[in-house]
């Protein structure tokens, strides 16, 4: 009987392989970084995190806290988007922009059409699902090669947790027991860079989540001195819901 169930593991395990294999070369096209340009500076381009592109392809996704600090204007300094990879690069301006603070969500607005990605329905995916997230990980170090890393859904769970004492928690923490909501708990590494990465069901090749490596863990894991190796996901029902305002 343990025979058995270890050979379907493994046969489940090499499945899932093949399933990647396959899907990465689609979904690379798709997943572009996001930088902020100074034409004075050396580099004139700086990579702040990851996005992808979604509706009519002049849609990127990102989190608004790798595009919500404000730049220096004197020094002409502007977010861009950047598709390609290694010295293949082409840089599309900002058009426009929607923020969604409350969920570290933004779309970005560019002139040019680029393939987009499919969104999962709103429906949360159930634990255990196996997931893969591909994105630019210390861009600025690494460079811009797009890399894939996979692990399973390892909990739905609120994006913050009481604490057994108010004073341990901060404002942005307090302020999120207010309105929870549910975020995907991840078994699988995601490094600075990778936020704005699209989280993708392997099974289906659609997008779940947007990998956020910031506000969910100043918001779950505020009782923590040091900030755990844990990564997180917005589920994708709230960029739906962000891609509906006008």
């Amino acid at each position: 009987m343990r025979l058995l169930i270890g050979w379907i593991l493994l046969f489940s395990g090499s499945l899932q392989a093949s399933d990647l294999v396959e899907l990465i070369p689609e979904i690379k096209p798709s997943v572009v970084a996001i930088a902020v340009h100074n034409p004075t500076a050396s580099p004139r381009i700086r990579f702040v995190g990851t996005g992808f592109v979604v509706g009519n392809g002049k849609q990127v996704v990102t989190n608004y806290h790798v595009i919500g600090k404000a730049l220096d204007e004197g020094r002409r300094e502007t977010y861009v988007v950047v598709s390609g990879s290694a010295r293949n690069l082409t840089v599309h301006p900002m058009v426009n922009r929607l923020n969604a603070p409350q969920y570290d969500l933004a779309i970005i607005e560019i002139e040019e059409t680029l393939p987009a990605l499919v969104l999962a329905d709103d429906d949360y995916t159930a634990e255990g699902t196996y997931i893969a997230f591909t994105g630019f990980p210390i861009s600025n170090v690494l460079g811009l090669y797009p890399a894939t890393h996979q692990g399973i859904i390892a909990a739905v769970t609120p994006i913050a947790i009481p604490a057994d004492n108010s004073r341990d928690l901060h404002i942005q923490a307090l302020r999120q027991l207010r309105e929870p909501y549910l975020v995907y708990q991840l078994d699988a590494t995601a490094y600075p860079g990778n936020s704005g990465s699209p989280l993708i069901n392997v099974k289906t090749g659609k997008v779940i989540g947007v990998i956020n490596m910031v506000h969910v863990k100043t918001t779950r894991e505020a009782v923590l001195s040091d900030p755990s190796g844990i990564s997180y996901a917005i589920p994708v029902r709230h960029v739906r819901e962000l891609l509906q305002q006008p």
